[in-house]
């Protein structure tokens, strides 16, 4: 009874964490780019209504609000193209392997999950009878971008395949506990390591492209070239 009732209770608390996982990812996305949104709106407001830089600048009406708010998202969209642009081609790399790394690793959890609860529209792949764990497309994905890269000559093309190769990377490591052990603990108390590994990866990815500050670059370039309000 004692190693069934933990079992519920790890299972219990993996779930939690697999639902935390992708709300939070939404979450820290959505604070970044309203972020943006909301220095582009004040930046709009303040070169409309420049004799007020002395106050926090406000709208004058709901109409011009809404307009304002338009054209803030249109600059935020502005400032993210150039800041992508402008940035290095070790930081464009850099930023494809992070945004593949943590698609791929929140599908990853969110798809396993569904499929055990049932809610999930495709159930597990199979080829002649045997299950075929994601970290065999991961494993394919890593290496087929990886080679292609090194091969080609052509820079937008090698940061482009940094996107699958992050992807492939994030299938791998949520499986690198059933990996360490050769049998399949996705679910049971080793499976927890997959999930610390991939956390741990996403961070320091994170905190690296944080580092890089796009965007910051992206409005200094956009306001020299006057496609923003200073």
């Amino acid at each position: 009874m004692i190693p069934r009732r933990r079992s519920r209770q790890l299972r219990a608390f993996e779930d939690r964490l697999t639902r935390i996982l992708a709300p939070t990812a939404g979450v820290a996305t959505v604070a970044v780019v309203l972020g943006e949104v909301v220095r582009r709106y004040r930046g709009r407001i303040a070169d409309r209504h420049p004799e007020d830089h002395h106050v926090i600048p406000r709208a004058d009406s709901p109409t011009e609000a809404l307009e304002i708010a338009g054209l803030a998202s249109q600059d935020t969209l502005r400032v993210a193209l150039t800041g992508y642009r402008a940035a290095s081609r070790a930081e464009t790399a850099m930023f494809n392997i992070f945004s593949g790394f943590v698609g791929a690793s929140l599908f990853a959890r969110v798809s396993t999950l569904g499929i055990r609860e049932g809610w999930w529209p495709f159930g597990n792949v199979r080829v002649g009878g045997r299950h075929i764990h994601h970290f065999v497309p991961g494993i394919l994905l890593a290496f087929g971008s990886g080679a292609a890269a090194l091969i080609s000559e052509n820079e937008s093309i090698e940061t482009t395949l940094a996107i699958p190769f992050g992807a492939g990377v994030g299938l791998t490591l949520d499986e690198a506990a059933l990996l360490l052990d050769l049998r399949d603990v996705y679910w049971s108390e080793e499976g927890v390591l997959s999930l610390q590994v991939s956390l741990a990866v996403a961070s320091f990815l994170a905190a690296v492209i944080l580092g890089m500050r796009m965007l910051q670059r992206g409005e200094t370039r956009a306001s020299e070239q006057g496609r923003i309000p200073a």
